[in-house]
């Protein structure tokens, strides 16, 4: 059963200058055939889902990007790892050491390009900080951890958290579940491959918009190319996710 949720989400933009918007978008109980897909990925798979998309932010900066997505990719190399010790078809074993192999080597990449880049470390993203909560007045080495703000990830409006679809009520329409991976969902899921699948895509989808928005703004080749590289690789596995759900479970 399909069940409507009706999604508040104040979107924060740190653009230079600071814009919001008010989003309102309906969206059904999480599957990997109705998740929710930017319209580059949407065109790719073999099921375009019935969810009403949101009005996302367009832009993101190499800073913003490289903060977010290495707590991104860290998710899902924990599920990941996971999936090579619970998983039973060797599909899925076989997508687990491929993501925590090229993940692994990304994050360390982006590490890199921010020491360079900022003179600093990676400040910590937290759980519940949202997408846009930085305080883009300070720098790098001031920053620290990103700042409680409005950004996407903060409220969940009403909805209801199951075991399955892995949505926790008081988290974003992209909330910390699809940021960081319900590994706790995957550690007592029965069937672990099915909910390995259920997590993964929506956690991909996630990458591939803040990929896509950063490669709209960046003029970093070394960012656009990481970009492009995320965007193809992750759209490749999220078709090939919902080839096996649909062979597998239904």
């Amino acid at each position: 059963m399909n069940k409507k949720l009706l999604v508040y989400s104040l979107v924060s933009i740190f653009t230079g200058s600071v814009g919001t918007a008010l989003v309102m978008v309906a969206v059904s109980k999480i599957n990997p055939q109705a998740t929710l897909l930017i319209p580059s990925v949407q065109a790719q798979t073999s099921s375009p889902p019935k969810t009403v998309y949101p009005m996302m932010p367009r832009m993101m900066n190499e800073q913003h990007f490289i903060v977010m997505m290495i707590p991104h990719h860290e998710g899902a190399i924990s599920m990941a790892d996971l999936a090579l010790n619970r998983a039973t078809h060797p599909e899925i074993k076989e997508l687990a050491k491929a993501i925590k192999s090229t993940q692994s080597q990304e994050i360390k990449q982006m590490q890199s390009w921010y020491q360079e880049w900022y003179s600093a470390d990676v400040p910590q993203w937290n759980p519940g900080m949202g997408m846009y909560g930085w305080n883009g007045n300070r720098s790098p080495s001031q920053q620290g951890n990103w700042t409680a703000g409005m950004g996407m990830h903060n409220r969940w409006g009403n909805g209801q958290s199951t075991a399955q679809s892995g949505w926790q009520s008081g988290m974003g329409c992209l909330g910390m579940r699809t940021m960081l991976g319900n590994t706790t969902a995957l550690q007592n899921a029965p069937d672990f491959d099915r909910a390995f699948i259920e997590e993964m895509i929506p956690h991909h989808q996630m990458g591939v918009m803040m990929a896509q928005m950063v490669l709209a703004s960046s003029n970093r080749p070394e960012i656009k190319k990481l970009a492009k590289t995320i965007i193809d690789t992750q759209t490749a596995e999220i078709n090939e996710m919902q080839q096996w759900y649909q062979q597998w479970y239904q």
